[in-house]
């Protein structure tokens, strides 16, 4: 191992969520990086949808694995390098892709590394994430950040990599008439990258109007309520679903113009709304969906982050410290309008 000495009396804190609804504080040694690995020092961790649905028992059993720390969106500091690793990333600020893809499938060598066909791993569902002191990542996946950026708002940039993987599908063009539907942590961040493509109008679709004000500040060009919405149905060119609610992926293939293009990108539960096929195909709609993102995507999201044309830390409205996970924890998906994104500061 490569680095400074680790100073970290009482070890290192980590969550861990053994089986739903139960989680507990440990305490342990700092875990070594092994070759071909990073330690991070953890600067914060978002808490999104899919750690509720880890810690409620409602991820599908494929796609976690109990006892797990969670955490994949974060961002921190590398203070040790395994074997093989370049000693110079020691001190950097840095954020790495989730996926532990193989790199040698079909799909990851098409570039396609969120959807690797060698078996699926994920830093905070199958394998350990930030909320902790420490964690320990591949090497291959990191990707340093400026040494003034922001980690606090860099937490963030997993979800904006998400939301680049759609601008990548979405392929939006200069003059385009562009619908954002849901205005959480993705639709917001929607917002402030697809306003960078200079649309001639860009609607958000919320039924929260604080959130669509909010939006109005980032670029968009008209907050909509869902009703409002309807009776635009057929106008838009592009549309980019963030919101994943059981309605959503329907009702954002009504909002697109015939021949119009369709990303879906929210997560959606068993029971969703289906899309009418006889709307598809007399619309001819380009329908696209989005799960995860890929390192190209990570790269954009990077990129983005370090020219200012995202600003993800203005979504945030809550800080606690790993003692507080469950208090934390419970804000998220509880409904209440003021809450954005929620972040544990280790």
């Amino acid at each position: 191992m490569s680095g400074p000495p680790l100073d970290t009396p009482g070890g290192s804190r980590a969550v861990v969520v053994d089986r739903p609804g139960h989680h507990r504080l440990v305490r342990r040694e700092v875990p070594p990086p092994g070759p071909g690995e990073v330690l991070v020092r953890v600067a914060a961790a978002g808490i999104c949808r899919s750690d509720r649905e880890v810690y409620d028992g409602h991820r599908d059993a494929a796609y976690v694995r109990y006892p797990v720390t969670p955490g994949h969106e974060w961002a921190g500091t590398v203070v040790a390098v395994g074997e093989g690793v370049d000693a110079g990333l020691v001190g950097r600020g840095a954020v790495a892709e989730g996926f532990r893809a193989c790199g040698t499938c079909e799909r990851c060598r098409c570039g396609e590394t969120s959807l690797c066909a060698g078996g699926y791993a994920e830093t905070g569902f199958t394998e350990p994430g930030a909320f902790a002191d420490h964690l320990t990542v591949p090497a291959r996946l990191l990707h340093p950040l400026a040494d003034d950026a922001d980690l606090r708002a860099a937490a963030l940039l997993e979800p904006a990599a998400v939301v680049a993987a759609a601008a990548r599908m979405a392929r939006p063009r200069a003059g385009e008439r562009v619908a954002v539907v849901g205005a959480g942590t993705l639709g917001m961040l929607a917002v402030q990258l697809l306003a960078a493509s200079s649309p001639a109008d860009l609607a958000v679709v919320d039924p929260r109007a604080a959130r669509g004000e909010q939006a109005l500040a980032f670029g968009a060009t008209a907050a909509l309520d869902p009703a409002e919405a309807a009776s635009a149905n057929g106008r838009f060119d592009l549309v980019v679903e963030t919101a994943g609610a059981p309605s959503t992926a329907a009702s954002s293939c009504l909002l697109a113009r015939r021949g119009g293009r369709v990303v879906l990108t929210g997560m959606f539960a068993p029971g969703a709304t289906g899309i009418d096929p006889v709307h598809l195909s007399l619309s001819q709609l380009e329908l696209r969906s989005v799960f995860g993102a890929s390192s190209a995507a990570w790269t954009d999201a990077v990129r983005a982050f370090g020219t200012g044309l995202l600003d993800p830390g203005a979504l945030i409205t809550h800080e606690f410290p790993l003692e507080e996970f469950g208090a934390a924890v419970a804000l998220v998906g509880g409904g209440d309008p003021g809450t954005g994104k929620v972040l544990l500061r280790p």
